[in-house]
């Protein structure tokens, strides 16, 4: 028991200690530079973990791998808007934005989801991701050739690993050249939506004109392309609304930019701080496929995904209830010594390596393959090519302040 002092200088008996709100720490500048300790002392002391504010925190990969298949666990748009309001969450930018994009994959649960993702995937082929593997490689060659004809340094993120997703991204769905910088200004600003929603409204306004241009262009003369072969879907049975054909374009080009960027970047930033598997990459380019899955889950771009409890379920021994919010922190479970021998180990030929970067289930990314792909050829061609490739001496690294994604803010090499 401990005492505390009231107001008026009385002595009042007290319960024991709380004990620490273990997910306050995610909001540390030691956990922003490096979370992984923390999510081994989560794992050990509460692995299923509800916070202050009443949100559940899972860490295990038993559990998340679970729960990523659990329809009890929603991802539907409305109960997810309605679980933060509950918490007490100013939701006006995240409300209005959903609205506009409408019912789309990403926000919603089966049997809306299963509909939609079978429409995109009947688009969205292995073929036509593996039919980019040429371009992309043009791609990377002429932005290291730029990088390397301005000097003896930069950064690998502004320079190779951000401009690469957004052009390959215009190739699958063809959208012209010349409109790129376009494109990229509404990118830009769709990423300050907090910031000013206005402005962001706007640019999402300009945005969904210009893809509903495209779509009655490819609907008069279909092409070769992504948002052609989505038209195409609306002849079936079970077809793509109008709206649902928009906003579905509006997530698939939308939603693989940043994850991508950073997916090459943290892991160049892996390889570089591990010289030795740096080596053997370079050493037998083989391994590229291997050394990407291996990155992918040694520094995992999306930290965490939330869903929502839409009926009460227990996991390890707590009941979670209707209504509550869930953390699944696939970056915790990619390092979980229970999943992975020697989890903290960078190793480049890791056998079953069945990590959950790009999740599970129903809500398995459907980008991933598309992400794989970019980053085999930029850190492939990287190593290739920049064989003195180093981190730049001096630099301090920053990581951005969201403890959901591990995002650089720039990686200064030298060659």
């Amino acid at each position: 028991m401990t005492t505390t002092d009231t107001r008026d200088g009385a002595r009042a008996t007290a319960g024991p200690a709380r004990p620490r709100d273990l997910a306050a720490d995610l909001l540390t500048l030691e956990a922003r530079r490096d979370p992984y300790p923390l999510y081994a002392r989560m794992r050990r002391e509460s692995p299923v973990h509800r916070s202050a504010e009443g949100i559940w925190y899972l860490t295990r990969y038993a559990d998340v791998e679970a729960a990523l298949t659990d329809l009890r666990l929603s991802n539907d748009r409305d109960r997810m808007t309605r679980a933060y309001v509950a918490l007490g969450g100013d939701l006006k930018a995240f409300s209005r934005l959903t609205d506009r994009l409408g019912r789309v994959m990403s926000n919603t649960d089966p049997p809306d989801h299963a509909r939609l993702r079978k429409l995109t995937n009947r688009a969205f082929t292995a073929r036509r991701v593996e039919a980019l593997r040429d371009g992309i490689q043009r791609i990377v060659d002429r932005l290291i050739d730029e990088a390397v004809a301005a000097g003896p340094a930069m950064d690998l993120i502004e320079d190779v690993a951000a401009p690469l997703p957004m052009s390959v991204v215009c190739e699958l769905f063809g959208i012209p050249d010349d409109d790129l910088p376009r494109v990229k200004a509404w990118f830009s600003r769709f990423g300050r939506l907090s910031e000013d929603l206005d402005k962001s409204e706007e640019a999402i306004g300009q945005y969904e004109e210009y893809l509903a241009r495209l779509v009655r262009s490819r609907r008069a003369d279909p092409g070769d392309d992504l948002i052609s072969a989505l038209v195409a879907t609306q002849a079936q049975d079970d077809r793509l609304t109008d709206s649902e054909l928009l906003s579905t374009c509006f997530v698939l080009i939308t939603a693989g930019d940043e994850t991508t960027t950073h997916l090459i970047g943290n892991g160049m930033l892996a390889l570089l701080r591990h010289p030795d598997q740096l080596a053997r990459l370079c050493a037998d380019p083989r391994l590229i496929r291997d050394a990407v899955e291996e990155v992918a889950r040694y520094d995992t771009v999306t930290q965490a995904i939330v869903r929502v409890v839409a009926e009460d379920l227990e996991i390890g021994g707590r009941t979670l209830r209707e209504g509550e919010l869930v953390y699944l922190f696939l970056g915790a479970t990619n390092r979980d010594p229970e999943r992975f021998e020697d989890p903290d180990r960078l190793d480049l030929t890791r056998p079953g390596n069945r990590h959950l970067s790009f999740g599970n289930g129903p809500h398995f990314c459907l980008g991933g393959p598309l992400a794989r792909l970019q980053a085999e050829v930029a850190i492939g061609t990287l190593v290739r090519r920049l064989p003195e490739l180093r981190l730049a001496e001096g630099t301090p690294l920053e990581w951005r302040p969201n403890p959901l994604q591990r995002r650089l803010c720039a990686l200064p090499v030298s060659y």
